[in-house]
């Protein structure tokens, strides 16, 4: 069953749905910008906050990145995970220009992280990508919040995501 949303008001579809609150995530095998793999493991004992968008290199995933960095910085046993499809050269190198210092930045080029969460965009130019979405856990890896933004352009719920980790 897919997701619909929409790009600029033009529908678009993903690979399915995401996790329900409740649910564990699944593992992951994702690339940092030196090329080493990081998977649930490495962030055990941690509340995350995934953000995943489509690229690094739109004008709303860098705002994102920026705003949950921002507030990472805030946050106790957390740890802000943003995913993409971009590479890792150029995660990296966003991250180093923006100083972007407080979140993990990963990238989906070579795993099946996009289908395992079902946020793989399937149709439209995006096709192959990530769709804007938000899942928030708890340090066991249960799922506490998330969000499908509807439309690709428009940021996330930033205040719905950061107080699931204070409840």
């Amino acid at each position: 069953m897919s997701t619909t949303i929409t790009l600029k008001g033009n529908e678009v579809h993903t690979i399915g749905t995401l996790p329900s609150v409740g649910a564990s995530v699944k593992d992951f095998a994702l690339v940092d910008s030196g090329l080493n793999v990081k998977t649930l493991e490495t962030f055990e004992g941690k509340k995350k906050v995934f953000n995943i968008f489509p690229s690094i290199d739109t004008p709303t995933c860098a705002a994102s990145s920026r705003k949950f960095n921002e507030e990472a910085s805030k946050l106790e046993n957390t740890v802000v995970i943003n995913v993409s499809k971009d590479l890792p050269f150029a995660l990296g190198r966003f991250c180093a220009a923006e100083g972007l210092n407080n979140v993990e930045t990963l990238s989906d080029f070579r795993s099946s992280f996009g289908d395992d969460y079902e946020v793989t965009i399937t149709d439209s130019p995006l096709k192959g990508l990530l769709s804007r979405a938000v899942i928030v856990t708890d340090e066991n890896n249960k799922v506490i919040y998330t969000e499908q933004v509807s439309e690709i352009a428009d940021e996330p719920n930033y205040g719905a995501a950061l107080a699931a980790l204070n409840n």
